[in-house]
C-alpha cells in the first residue's frame, strides 16, 4: 500500500508496474519518470526501471487492509497492457471481489482490450472503471467503456491537451480534469476546463477538477473560478448511481 497524493483517491495498489506509451498523454508520464530514476539500483523495486513487471507478491495486499479504503489500482502501470496475461488480470479482479469492503478505481488507455476482457471477467460492484481521454481524438475509448458493465464509469481528462467539444457523456458517471505537471508541462486553456464542466452539468455527471498543473503544481492550485470542484459519484447497494455534490466555495 502507498498513501496517495492523488486528490481523488486515498491509496494506491500496484500488482503490475511499468508500461509503454500509446498516445500523447503518455509523453511526460510521471510514473515512468519516477521509475527510471532507480534503474540499475540493485534490490530497488524499480531496478528494472519502467519495464512492465508483474508483482504477484502484491496481489493479496488489499485483503490485509482491514479499514475500508479507496484504492487506485496500478498508478504505476496499465492493467490492460497487452503484455499482462488475461489470467493475471482475472486474479486482480478476484482479489477486488473478495476485498469487498474497499472501493477500487481502475483506469486504462487500453479501452478496446478492457471491453473485450470484461465480457469474460465479472466486475464486482466495488470496482469503478475509467479511461484516460486527453483529446477528442480518443473519444473511441469512451465508446468501449460505455459497453463495460461497471457500477461507475469515469473519464480522466488528464493531462487535458486540447478542447473537448461534444464529449460523449451518456453512460458516464464521473469526469476528472487536470493539467499536466512537471518539467515540460504542456499548457491547459481554462476555457477547455470550463467547457467540460458545463457539459457535465448539462448531463448531470459529477465533475472533479484535480489541478492546473504546470511546473509548480502546488502553487498553481486546483480552484476553478474561485471554487474547488470535488464532485464524486456515489453508489449504495440496491440503488442507482447519483451525484454527491461537494463544492467548496472560497470564503
Amino acid at each position: 500500500m502507498t498513501r496517495s497524493s492523488i486528490e481523488w483517491t486515498t491509496e494506491t495498489w500496484n500488482p503490475v508496474t511499468g508500461c509503454t506509451k500509446v498516445s500523447p498523454g503518455c509523453d511526460h508520464c510521471y510514473a515512468e519518470t519516477f521509475a527510471e530514476r532507480w534503474r540499475g539500483v540493485p534490490g530497488h523495486p524499480y531496478e528494472s526501471g519502467f519495464d512492465l513487471t508483474l508483482r504477484p507478491e502484491r496481489l493479496e495486499q488489499p485483503l490485509s487492509w482491514l479499514r475500508p479504503r479507496t484504492i487506485f489500482v496500478n498508478s504505476m502501470s496499465d492493467l490492460f497492457h497487452a503484455d499482462v496475461p488475461e489470467g493475471y488480470i482475472a486474479k486482480v479482479f478476484d482479489v477486488m471481489t473478495r476485498a469487498n469492503w474497499h472501493q477500487f478505481q481502475l483506469l486504462t488507455k487500453r479501452a478496446e482490450r478492457l471491453e473485450r476482457l470484461m465480457k469474460r471477467i465479472a466486475i464486482p460492484a466495488n470496482v469503478w472503471i475509467g479511461v484516460s481521454v486527453e483529446t477528442s481524438l480518443y473519444y473511441s475509448r469512451i465508446r468501449h467503456l460505455r459497453r463495460v458493465p461497471a457500477a461507475v464509469r469515469f473519464l480522466s481528462c488528464e493531462p487535458l491537451l486540447a478542447p473537448m467539444p461534444d464529449l460523449p457523456l451518456a453512460g458516464i458517471d464521473w469526469v476528472i480534469v487536470g493539467g499536466e505537471s512537471g518539467p515540460g508541462a504542456r499548457p491547459m486553456d481554462p476555457d477547455w476546463v470550463r467547457s467540460i464542466r458545463a457539459q457535465c452539468q448539462d448531463a448531470d455527471v459529477a465533475f472533479f477538477f484535480k489541478q492546473w498543473g504546470g511546473v509548480r503544481k502546488k502553487s498553481a492550485g486546483r480552484m476553478l473560478d474561485g471554487v474547488t470542484w470535488d464532485e464524486m459519484p456515489v453508489v449504495t447497494p440496491g440503488r442507482s448511481t447519483w451525484v454527491q455534490k461537494r463544492i467548496e466555495a472560497v470564503s
